[in-house]
Parts: C-alpha cells; structure tokens; sequence
C-alpha cells in the first residue's frame, strides 16, 4: 500500500516560516519525482515545486525566492520550507509522488498565513 503522509502545517503570521514533510511508504523513493501542489478555496491545484530524482528543483514563480524543496532519499521524504510567507499562500498542501504512470496524492495539510 502507498502511503504519502504530510505534517507541519498550520497557522502562521505574514512573513513567519513553516517547513512541510512528506513521509513516503509503499514506493520506491528515490526514483520518484516528488512534489508539492497547493489548493487554495475557490481555485485549482497549482504545482508549487518539484524535485526529480536528481535533485533537480522547479519552483512556480509566486514562490521562487521564498520556498526550498529538498528530499532525503534514505528517509524518504520531501520537504518545503517556506519562508516570507504571504496570506495568499494560504491553502491545502498536498505531496506528490510521480514515475512514469505512477501517481500518489497525500491527504494534504493545511496551511493559513494571518495578515
């Protein structure tokens, strides 16, 4: 069974900081790409960074600056640290784990940044 589990979400301050995990079981890790996608009330899933199998990082423009994604291939998880964080980043944060046709979804956490 496959399971993408996320953690470190919650309320934060404009401009405060929070760091997202992803914990992966059930795959094999280290040839997946993995990503985290954000769903905002009202709005589509929108993919917020990516890190491929090689450590290869792509940030949508809203976050590049402010968001890293890293990934430990021997604990088999991703992370976000966010920083600078802006009330329009308020949204569920889902993790996702992609190779070739193989595609998970976590259950996603949630994250609201107060003005």
């Amino acid at each position: 069974q496959v399971l993408l589990v996320e953690s470190g979400g919650g309320l934060v301050q404009a401009g405060g900081s929070l760091r997202l995990s992803c914990g992966a079981s059930g795959i094999f890790f280290s040839v997946y790409t993995m990503a985290w996608y954000r769903q905002a009330p009202g709005k589509q899933r929108e993919l917020v960074a990516s890190i491929n199998n090689g450590g290869s990082t792509d940030y949508a423009d809203s976050v590049q600056g402010r968001f890293i994604i890293s990934r430990d291939n021997a604990k088999e998880s991703v992370y976000l640290q966010m920083s600078s964080l802006k009330p329009e980043d308020t949204a569920i944060y889902y993790c996702n784990a992609n190779y070739q046709a193989y595609d998970y979804w976590g259950q996603g956490t949630q994250v609201t940044v107060s003005s």
